[in-house]
């Protein structure tokens, strides 16, 4: 008999499956306190949590049976994945159970603000009778801009379209094929579609790719009298912009289910609820009764599936039941993940095409290898846990063409990894290896051979090789307080053009990033967070 620990709250028809199952023991115990559930833990095969339990490694040491951890709900911050990989446990998550809630929620604030829902309201409770000063604006004929075509902004795509709407969508991860099959003109750039758009929603992750995605610039693209909304992530739009863009006029209405801070600070919701036409919701994109019973039944399924070893959809991390494995190629899957990761942002447009190489030692844990070259490509692009076991088929449900390379002919270094992405007609090209005593080094960087530790906040620049330039750059940070700890320089032949790497104590603001753009000796400038 296998035993499951429920430790928080789920919807009954969740612990009804597990109970209905043959060969499960289960023990609903959504109150545990942490210290007991310490004792007990090491008599479970599996738990189930949500938010509330932190499953620690102190948690796991005393876990002696425990082969599946379900966690009810998308995010998995209360886990310890390295731990539970490295004891070959599973950890299963329930990404998209709240798809149709959140897309739901989205219509309720697209029609709030066009029609005056909230304020009417409002005006009733208060007794007055104000029907000429509602007067609002049909959605049907308009023109609906989605960025992110993923679960929900599909489902926000159709719903639209049968009020009526135009329907454009940015998503450089999505097949064309996608938009196509949903009747959405997808968009290459994302200004193209910010200047045709009457309301605008967003339906992607918050990654470095995405934040303050919609800033001055961009509201200056849209049209006068857009409408605005967000129930995806805060910070995608930039606080300070949107609350200059609504004093101007130039937005009719905002519709935000999300904040840059959850709560949010009072001094934001006073100075945005100064206008009228603002609907505000406490992040509840997932609270329905069906989202939370969604939730409760995958998580049951899957913990089913886990249990009689058959195939887990969404599985979280990568169980690694031989450690002298893990301990040789840990440094190497890391490096392998920093590279997409610095790719993704490197690349100007959306990625279609990867081709992966591993070299040396190395090549014989090539899979596990090029599967990390896609999490640290995707993680930035997806709004669920991306991880080496879900990878390749996220990149194939993406439309991303990978090519692999093994070879255990390494001439330049012992153990070698070089990434070359291919997006709408450009090229980029990234390269490592890990030296002794586990130091990961990027080594060329597009056609440049680079010598760069791949982490924390790198400011990176093609540039024509004259003097001066280094000095331009150094000046405007130093204006913004920017301080530099680190300089590294490739270049082809002197007076060519060369590559710079600047590592920076702490991110460039826009206005570091737009000042340096005005740079003529600089051809390229890109910030990349590791």
């Amino acid at each position: 008999m296998q035993k499951v620990l429920i430790t928080d709250p789920i919807a009954p028809k969740g612990v009804e499956l597990l109970r209905a199952e043959e060969g499960i023991e289960v023990y609903n115990e959504p109150e545990i306190p942490f210290e007991e559930l310490l004792e007990i833990v090491k008599d479970f095969d599996a738990i189930i949590t949500r938010s509330r339990t932190p499953v620690t490694k102190e948690l796991l040491d005393r876990a002696e049976r425990l082969k599946v951890i379900g966690r009810a709900g998308v995010g998995v911050d209360n886990v310890d994945i390295d731990e539970a990989s490295k004891r070959g446990i599973l950890v299963i998550n329930t990404p998209g159970a709240n798809t149709i809630g959140a897309t739901e929620l989205t219509l309720m604030h697209m029609l709030n603000v066009v029609r005056n829902g909230h304020r009417a309201h409002d005006s009733i409770i208060e007794g007055r009778w104000d029907r000429k000063k509602f007067m609002g604006t049909e959605l049907y004929g308009k023109s609906l801009g989605i960025i992110g075509l993923g679960n929900i902004g599909s489902q926000v795509a159709v719903r639209a379209k049968a009020f009526g709407m135009k329907v454009m969508a940015y998503d450089p991860y999505i097949p064309r094929e996608k938009a196509e099959r949903l009747g959405v003109k997808l968009v290459d750039r994302l200004e193209e579609m910010l200047k045709e758009i009457d309301m605008l929603t967003i339906h992607a992750p918050l990654t470095q790719e995405t934040k303050n995605m919609i800033d001055k610039a961009q509201f200056e693209i849209m049209k006068d009298g857009v409408y605005i909304i967000n129930c995806a992530r805060g910070g995608i739009i930039n606080d300070e912009a949107l609350i200059e863009n609504l004093e101007k006029g130039k937005i009719k209405g905002v519709g935000l289910d999300v904040f840059s801070k959850e709560p949010p600070p009072k001094e934001f919701i006073d100075r945005i609820c100064q206008f009228s036409n603002v609907s505000l919701s406490p992040h509840i994109g997932a609270n329905t009764y069906e989202s939370q019973e969604n939730v409760a039944v995958i998580v049951a399924q899957q913990v089913i599936k886990a249990l009689k070893g058959q195939t887990v959809e969404y599985v979280v991390n990568a169980p690694f039941p031989d450690l002298s494995v893990l301990s040789l190629i840990e440094p190497h899957l890391e490096l392998a993940q920093r590279i997409g990761k610095f790719l993704v942002q490197w690349s100007e447009e959306g990625i279609r095409e990867v081709h992966i190489e591993a070299r040396g030692e190395i090549a014989q844990h090539f899979h596990p290898i090029s599967a990390a070259v896609l999490k640290g490509i995707l993680k930035e692009t997806v709004d669920f846990p991306v991880n080496i076991i879900n990878a390749t088929y996220v990149a194939k449900d993406r439309g991303i063409k990978v090519e692999e390379l093994s070879s255990e002919d390494a001439p330049d270094f012992k153990n070698f990894i070089k990434v070359v992405v291919k997006a709408n007609g450009t090229e980029r090209v990234v390269a490592g290896t890990v030296l002794e005593k586990h130091i990961l080094r990027i080594v060329q960087i597009d056609k440049y051979r680079v010598d760069i530790e791949p982490e924390g906040i790198l400011l990176v620049f093609e540039n024509k090789d004259v003097p001066g330039v280094i000095g331009k750059i150094g000046s405007i940070l130093g204006e913004f307080q920017v301080n530099i700890a680190g300089f590294r320089l490739g270049r082809e032949k002197k007076g060519g053009i060369a590559l710079g790497i600047l590592n920076l104590d702490e991110e460039a603001p826009p206005e570091v990033m737009e000042k340096l753009g005005g740079i003529p000796e600089l051809l390229f400038v890109k910030q990349v967070v590791l």
